[in-house]
């Protein structure tokens, strides 16, 4: 198998990435992009291409293969944020219909790339439908968590149960809070991580109480993002195998409740490909193939 994701914490065996020298361009292109993005910051180019190298080596030290999306015209800086793009299933990949205006290009650009590699293509969203990748958690092989939100409507989320209809039985939607509004950017990725398949991080503040019980009754264990780490993207990390992680810099609490439950965790500086853009790890990555357990 070359493709195939039954959960977000099986041991990734194939990645796609998009590198900023792909997403950016160049300084010119980051000043002309930004504030329109609502970045917190323009990017530092140089700087972001060091950052974004680190990143790689770490990545590189667990993942076999890694495929890097190629530059294309009508994708903007958001694009090396890869994994609102699309979502990964167990038969292949369903291209999302972005929620952010400016994004909506970069569903085609991956279904365009992948059309010439041996990753197939469920579906897209489409029409009046609207799905972010960030707002998808695949718990396990029958169980698919979705949040409604700014990003992610009814109807997008209609396709989606269709699309996932043979393989998904416990289908869960998870209404989202107002947070800061339409213009910022809360998936329900921003609020779970899954660690393991009964380990999660989250911030349960702005967690719905149907959705925290259900995960309760799961028997999963709630690692809890402290207030003071949550806008840093504390919540915001990516298993590359069960209790195996990556994570931003700059969140000390969470990342010693982490070690304290026996997780591996590494950590990569994040200030111009993450912070400035608000996309952790796991939005700067989107699995083509994890390990089934």
């Amino acid at each position: 198998m070359k493709f195939g994701c039954v959960s977000e914490v099986g041991q990734i065996q194939r990645l796609l990435l998009k590198h900023p020298r792909a997403a950016f361009l160049g300084m010119e292109n980051i000043q002309q992009q930004w504030q329109e993005l609502n970045y917190l910051a323009p990017p530092d180019y140089e700087k972001t291409l060091k950052e974004y190298e680190n990143f790689v080596l770490l990545l590189k030290e667990f993942v076999p293969e890694i495929t890097y999306l190629p530059e294309h015209k009508k994708t903007g800086l958001d694009s090396i944020y890869v994994h609102d793009s699309s979502v990964s299933t167990k038969s292949g990949l369903i291209l999302t219909n972005m929620g952010k205006k400016q994004r909506e290009a970069e569903p085609m650009a991956v279904g365009e790339f992948l059309d010439g590699l041996d990753v197939p293509i469920v579906g897209s969203i489409s029409g009046d439908g609207r799905l972010e990748g960030g707002d998808v958690v695949l718990w396990d092989a029958r169980t698919l968590c979705v949040g409604l939100g700014y990003r992610t409507n009814e109807e997008g989320i209609r396709q989606l149960r269709e699309f996932t209809k043979n393989d998904i039985e416990e289908f869960i939607v998870v209404p989202l809070p107002h947070w800061k509004g339409p213009d910022d950017v809360l998936h329900l990725m921003s609020l779970i991580s899954p660690i393991d398949f009964d380990l999660a991080v989250v911030y349960s503040r702005l967690l719905p109480v149907p959705f925290r019980n259900w995960l309760i009754r799961r028997s999963v264990k709630l690692i809890e993002v402290p207030e003071s780490e949550f806008e840093s993207m504390g919540c915001n990390v990516l298993a590359l195998a069960p209790r195996r992680c990556i994570m931003i810099e700059g969140n000390p609490q969470t990342r010693q409740k982490l070690l304290d439950e026996g997780v591996e965790v590494m950590e990569y500086s994040g200030e111009e490909i993450s912070v400035k853009g608000a996309g952790g790890p796991t939005c700067l990555t989107r699995p083509l193939l994890r390990a089934e357990f």
